[in-house]
């Protein structure tokens, strides 16, 4: 039989973010997804290490989303441009180019038929290159919110 007494006691209790906190959300596991891709590197884990730095400019491309749009929860998609286009951001040619390329790597980890293709890709000295470029990437989004 159910208990209501019982089971309020698992009820949580919901508190309602403020915009700012949303753009914090995203900013703050960002940079804690960032730890996971330098580890990954240093792991030599090249492929891993390219997924969390998709993760890491999407997720800051969603807190720029979240800071454009009245509404305080983004989308649930993965494409870096197509966010950043929704909030009225450009970064120039070259960043866009290299973001429409860098999308390709969020597959990377959701599906491994794809997987082996993108392993191949992944050397030292590519990946190196890769998060030069994110990281220039990753500092200008930061800066614009």
């Amino acid at each position: 039989m159910y208990n209501s007494k019982k089971s309020c006691k698992f009820v949580q209790k919901i508190t309602i973010l403020t915009k700012e906190q949303h753009i914090n959300y995203w900013v703050d596991t960002a940079q804690y997804d960032w730890t996971g891709t330098e580890n990954a590197f240093g792991t030599k884990d090249y492929m891993h290490c390219l997924f969390w730095a998709h993760l890491v400019l999407e997720k800051l491309a969603k807190a720029h989303w979240v800071r454009t749009h009245e509404d305080n929860i983004p989308p649930k998609v993965h494409n870096i441009v197509w966010l950043l286009e929704q909030s009225n951001m450009d970064l120039g040619e070259e960043m866009m180019d290299f973001l429409k390329k860098f999308n390709d790597f969020q597959l990377s980890g959701r599906y491994p038929d794809y997987t082996l293709n993108i392993y191949k890709r992944c050397t030292k000295e590519f990946t190196y290159e890769q998060l030069e470029k994110v990281k220039e990437i990753r500092k200008c989004l930061i800066e614009m919110l």
